[in-house]
């Protein structure tokens, strides 16, 4: 993926769920079919704060199974000995890619009593990432062996007011603290985040947008109403109403929004289906044609 992004060429990455448990044999199966259509997979590390096998785990199953995978490192569940030591960990188990995050509320997953440890945030992780990759660790004590990663972070560019202005100083703070590229907030058009991207100056190479797979007219409905800084255009949700195949429109509108982004000149999609992993091969298809 470093060499992909490097030429300037459209990464495409798909989001691949751990289970809930060891059995890793769906995520092996969903993520199999997709060996020579994409770039890399990416394993969230317990999206929504629900209890998952991690996303160490998840990378290194499957990385032995021929997979390029892309580990996310959150800043929620560990303190800065425990996160230093799952990147050591995952370079030495030939995890090269990472993305930094800082992590869903604890109070909106399945165990709403877990104490979120945030004993760094996300800056200082990537400091930390930093300074791990020139062989020394927080303390400053030098590392036998130094890790090497493409190292991506989080931007979401639906924000308004001060809060986007916030956004877009943490976007360059992360950039000069090593961040090779950045996945955006789930888009479903491309105009406003080219607007962003003119009006920071941000390389659209660098960024990935998250392309969403809807599941539903509800689950779209819900979005537009509830999630101010997701924007979903009433025409797509017109489209969805009116078809007669629901699923399948949401599949095309899908596939038509990363070729969009793809034709406007960003550096890749991330398709995530929230749970349809074996939609996922669809989507790509409906791309190519």
């Amino acid at each position: 993926m470093r060499d992909t992004l490097q030429r300037g060429e459209f990464v495409v990455m798909a989001e691949i769920e751990p289970p809930k448990g060891v059995d890793t044999s769906k995520m092996q199966a969903n993520a199999a079919k997709l060996k020579g259509l994409v770039d890399a997979v990416m394993i969230p590390e317990m999206s929504s704060s629900v209890m998952r096998m991690s996303s160490l785990g998840g990378a290194v199953v499957l990385r032995d199974k021929g997979l390029n995978p892309v580990m996310q490192i959150c800043c929620r569940d560990r303190n800065r000995i425990a996160l230093q030591a799952d990147l050591l960990a995952a370079s030495a188990c030939g995890i090269n890619s990472i993305v930094a995050v800082t992590g869903d509320d604890p109070r909106f997953g399945d165990h709403p009593q877990a104490q979120p440890v945030y004993d760094i945030d996300l800056t200082k992780l990537l400091e930390v990432i930093q300074k791990m990759q020139q062989g020394r660790d927080m303390a400053g004590v030098n590392l036998q062996g130094a890790p090497s990663f493409l190292v991506g972070s989080t931007v979401n560019t639906g924000l308004g007011g001060e809060a986007l202005e916030e956004e877009i100083g943490s976007l360059e703070t992360k950039a000069r603290l090593g961040a090779d590229f950045f996945i955006s907030q789930p888009v479903f058009e491309s105009t406003s985040l080219s607007a962003f991207c003119s009006q920071t100056g941000t390389d659209k190479k660098r960024i990935i947008p998250s392309v969403l797979l809807l599941k539903s007219l509800g689950m779209a409905r819900y979005i537009h109403k509830n999630l101010s800084h997701i924007h979903i255009p009433e025409e797509i949700l017109e489209r969805i109403k009116k078809a007669a195949d629901k699923e399948r429109e949401c599949i095309k509108v899908a596939a038509e929004v990363a070729s969009d982004l793809k034709r406007d000149g960003f550096g890749g999609v991330l398709i995530s289906t929230m749970g349809w992993e074996h939609k996922i091969p669809e989507i790509l298809d409906a791309m190519r044609g």
